[in-house]
Order: structure tokens, then C-alpha cells, then sequence
């Protein structure tokens, strides 16, 4: 599994970032970088889907 972000509509509120700063970082155009997106373990499977449901322009999301 593996996060994404849609960086046409994501606006780099920081949410995500804020949730894991080590999976996720707002750049200087204003946009979210996905730092780890390979989810590896049940762990970073949890913080990669409270980051999804927490995201309010709804620009993440987990694929297979």
C-alpha cells in the first residue's frame, strides 16, 4: 500500500504533517510532499489513513 497526495488541490494546510512530520512535509510552494509513501507496517498504515480522513481538501489518499 501507498499514499499519494493530489497536489492540484491539496493547499499545504499541514494537517498531514503535523500527524507525522516524518511521512509528510508542506513545501515552500505551499504544497504537501510525501516523504515515505510505501506503507510498510499496521502503523503507518493508521497514521496513513487519519491523515486521509483529516485532510479537509480531501488530496490524500491510500492505494494498493
Amino acid at each position: 500500500m501507498r499514499i499519494v497526495v493530489n497536489r492540484t488541490t491539496c493547499t499545504g494546510i499541514g494537517i498531514c504533517e503535523g500527524i507525522d512530520p516524518e511521512m509528510f512535509e508542506v513545501q515552500a510552494d505551499g504544497k504537501t510532499k510525501v516523504l515515505k509513501g510505501d506503507l510498510e507496517d499496521d502503523e503507518a498504515v493508521e497514521v496513513a489513513r487519519d491523515a486521509v480522513e483529516r485532510c479537509p481538501t480531501q488530496s490524500l489518499r491510500i492505494e494498493n
